[in-house]
């Protein structure tokens, strides 16, 4: 190992991650010292890796941190993760901000600061490309002096702003590709919480755990929407057609538009989500390239609303992958079957029941002649643990059925999750 370059060494080092790892690994020789000091290029305090930590000071813990952060020269990846430790003094926080901040690419940023340290101010018109905060809380976004030129992904969780700044702060990243929200605290003046943003190079965001009014997004590149655990009255999305994925998990909204122009979906995934099936339809029904459907969990506002099967083949003739779990009732059978047209495509088939009955294995078997090249199937299911004797023979006569049913489709692999 003495024979390695030192660049070698050091790169060895950043994949080690943890600070205290790469504190022991530098101490077995002069060289590995020396390689730690001149070419190490990641370092990482997290607590929940380190136990020690908890043991120590945040003043003990401040000096230790000074102490190896000082010991390097460009590093490029740091990560503060110490959000269970007592405050720190924000003057050494700003102190190891400063030291790093012209070779940073990455910076993630969780630690408690007696007063607040304003991370824009201290990392803006760098070289950041990656900006992870949490536990924080921004104010007075000045676009034009905290300015970042190289941001491609942002994620802010459990980070306190108002809907202005936030506004403010995507218009200062002109090429911000990714966005994460998680629990924002949206700070508003307004009775009516209302957030709107813009970016016209934002290609992915994931919000989850936020309640708002109205939530409007105009996105020009979008590809990748997912939000999740979310409360809202209004989500509308401007773009040019370009959302390539859209996945949407316990949500409560009761206005929904991600536009008309929905030609390059590929993935759709709905969980846990109260539809108006023809206004979803219509939502999606241009979206030839379709590949994935994944309606799990769903409730109709309508309960005489069904998933037309017909149309569905119809319409995405390039579905590979679908998913569908939903309460099931007598008139699926006969309305959700009508039609000739087979889901050619289909080799992925995921189902699942909120209740176990005869109808649920009716429904097995008619989508199985729909999907004549299907190679997998998944059962997903319920079962409680404590089951009355009829319950114990539905499970049974399930099984069997089953067992009788794949022997006519010895090709295709299947799997059953119960939970």
């Amino acid at each position: 190992m003495e024979h390695l370059p030192a660049e070698v060494i050091g790169n060895i080092l950043s994949h080690l991650g943890g600070a205290r790892d790469v504190v022991i690994a530098s101490a077995t020789s002069r060289k590995w010292r020396e390689a730690c000091q001149k070419h190490l290029r990641s370092l990482a305090f997290n607590s929940n890796d380190l136990p020690p930590y908890r043991d120590t000071t945040p003043r003990q813990l401040e000096i230790l941190i000074t102490q190896t952060i000082f010991q390097t020269t460009g590093l490029q990846s740091l990560s503060i993760l110490l959000d269970d430790v007592d405050e720190f003094s924000a003057s050494t926080v700003m102190a190891w901000l400063m030291y790093t901040r012209e070779t940073l690419h990455r910076l993630s940023y969780n630690v408690r600061t007696s007063p607040n340290v304003n991370i824009l101010e201290m990392c803006g018109r760098q070289k950041l490309e990656t900006l992870a905060l949490a536990n924080n809380s921004i104010t007075g976004v000045e676009p034009n002096f905290q300015r970042f030129p190289c941001l491609k992904s942002l994620s802010l969780n459990h980070v306190s702003i108002s809907a202005l700044d936030l506004s403010l702060l995507l218009s200062a990243c002109p090429r911000l590709e990714s966005l994460e929200l998680i629990s924002p605290e949206i700070a508003m003046s307004d009775v009516q919480v209302t957030v709107e943003l813009s970016n016209h190079t934002l290609k992915s965001i994931y919000v989850e755990a936020i309640s708002l009014d109205k939530f409007m997004l105009e996105a020009d590149s979008i590809e990748h929407l997912h939000l999740k655990d979310c409360a809202l009255e209004l989500f509308e999305l401007i773009g040019k057609g370009t959302l390539k994925y859209f996945k949407i998990d316990d949500v409560s909204v009761i206005h929904l538009d991600i536009g008309e122009c929905m030609e390059n979906l590929e993935v759709v995934d709905v969980n846990n989500f109260t539809i108006t099936w023809p206004k979803f339809y219509q939502m999606i029904a241009r979206s030839l390239k379709l590949k994935k459907l994944r309606l799990w969990d769903v409730a109709f506002d309508d309960e005489d609303e069904i998933v037309d099967l017909e149309t569905l083949a119809v319409c995405f003739p390039e579905l590979e992958h679908l998913a569908l779990s939903y309460e099931l009732k007598d008139d699926a059978l006969h309305y959700g079957f009508e039609g000739s047209s087979d889901l050619a495509n289909v080799t992925v088939l995921e189902l699942g029941w909120t209740v176990i009955n005869d109808l649920f294995s009716l429904w097995v078997e008619e989508l199985l002649i729909r999907c004549p090249n299907l190679r997998k199937l998944v059962i997903f299911g319920s079962v409680s643990e404590a089951k009355s004797q009829e319950e114990c023979q539905i499970l049974a006569n399930f099984t069997s059925t089953m067992v009788q049913l794949m022997r006519n489709y010895v090709n295709v692999e299947v799997q059953f999750e119960y939970e």
